[in-house]
């Protein structure tokens, strides 16, 4: 069997959670598939992205390039339905999507496509005007119609499939993301992470992207509530790119009673990461909504204590290794935040539960279930 794959989620140099997904997901795949062909769909104008290096070892993986402009590109999808992706490639049994994007394909032609969450369905207004546009030309409801098989990476996306966009449940197979084992972290590292982003000794954490889902003012809001009363000595760190409307946010923190205890990082190198989250006494992910929440995954599995909310995909998630509290209720997330560092037998459980948690999720098993709905598919 021959599999297309649209890897241009690939071609930003991000490294938020869908491309996360799409880059652990396919080598994985690459490494455990050696009966099947990959041919991987790449559109790029400019500089080809150094993450098409990693394909190169796999002999079964061909990455197919392509120089389109990409708005001419998205237009002529979109209205023209051209060109046909598939046929660029050719010949492909099934194409994958790893993510919804501007794309047309045979009607003859298999699809399987992967939805992470409908954010851009329920809170529009967490979103740029541009990008809300965006979204309604891709026609997300559409793809779903299209695919042959959806995979989403939560039992809450798939619910929010049934509900929102009528899918049939038969056609939805819930394939959770994975999560990389973190690495070995030395005190050289911890040392180099601290120098690196001028850490305090003693930090709260929050690693995401920084935009209005991640609810980012609410945890402001109750950082102020806790360093006001003196009932912490800790400094908030905000880790993460900015993302859409962040301006609004980083303008809250440059105004707040207790902005010089606000440490705004932007963004973090990947060598990094495990180290930051090694040396934050809590992370708080407060979200409003999550397809999935890579990173209370990634703090879980770093033994650091999370408290995020009960909403979405995240209780799916963290189960009972966590803390939750209501976003959208400043006091009580202002007392986890307090019980999460001050509770000493509550902070030992959770991280017991956190390292058992996180041992549910591999990239090999989310690899090896996708496979299986390839197979399913190209039958």
């Amino acid at each position: 069997m021959i599999i297309g794959v649209d890897i241009r989620p690939l071609s930003g140099g991000r490294r938020s959670g869908v491309e996360e997904y799409a880059l652990n997901l396919l080598l994985h795949l690459f490494s455990i598939d050696k009966k099947n062909k990959y041919k991987l769909f790449y559109n790029s104008f400019g500089k080809p992205s150094e993450v098409l290096e990693l394909f190169q070892p796999f002999s079964n993986v061909e990455v197919c390039q392509f120089r389109y402009p990409n708005k001419f590109f998205n237009f002529s999808c979109k209205f023209f339905n051209r060109p046909r992706l598939d046929q660029l490639i050719k010949p492909v049994d099934v194409f994958f999507m790893p993510n919804i994007l501007f794309s047309s394909l045979s009607d003859q032609c298999r699809k399987v496509i992967t939805f992470h969450d409908l954010s851009y369905e329920f809170f529009p207004q967490f979103y740029s005007t541009k990008r809300r546009w965006w979204h309604r030309a891709v026609n997300p409801r559409r793809l779903a119609e299209q695919a042959d098989k959806i995979i989403a990476v939560s039992a809450s996306t798939k619910t929010d499939l049934v509900n929102y966009f009528a899918v049939a449940e038969e056609k939805i197979k819930v394939i959770h993301s994975g999560i990389s084992t973190p690495p070995d972290i030395t005190a050289d590292d911890l040392l180099s992470a601290q120098k690196e982003y001028k850490l305090p000794a003693k930090f709260i954490l929050h690693f995401a992207v920084i935009e209005p889902r991640k609810n980012v003012i609410g945890l402001v809001a109750a950082f102020e509530k806790l360093k006001q009363a003196g009932n912490i000595e800790h400094q908030l760190v905000l880790a993460g790119s900015p993302g859409w409307l962040y301006k609004k946010i980083y303008d809250r923190v440059r105004k707040s009673p207790v902005a010089a205890d606000i440490k705004l990082l932007g963004f973090v190198k990947d060598k990094h990461k495990p180290a930051l989250y090694k040396l934050a006494d809590l992370f708080v992910f407060p979200s409003f909504y999550e397809g999935f929440g890579f990173p209370a995954l990634e703090a879980l599995s770093s033994g650091t204590p999370v408290v995020t909310s009960p909403v979405s995909s995240l209780p799916e998630i963290c189960e009972t290794a966590a803390l939750y509290a209501d976003p959208h209720d400043i006091n009580k997330l202002t007392e986890a935040i307090k019980q999460g560092l001050q509770d000493k037998e509550l902070r030992a459980r959770l991280i017991k539960k956190g390292l058992e948690q996180t041992q549910k999720f591999s990239w090999g098993k989310s690899a090896r279930e996708t496979l299986a709905v390839f197979e399913e598919v190209g039958q």
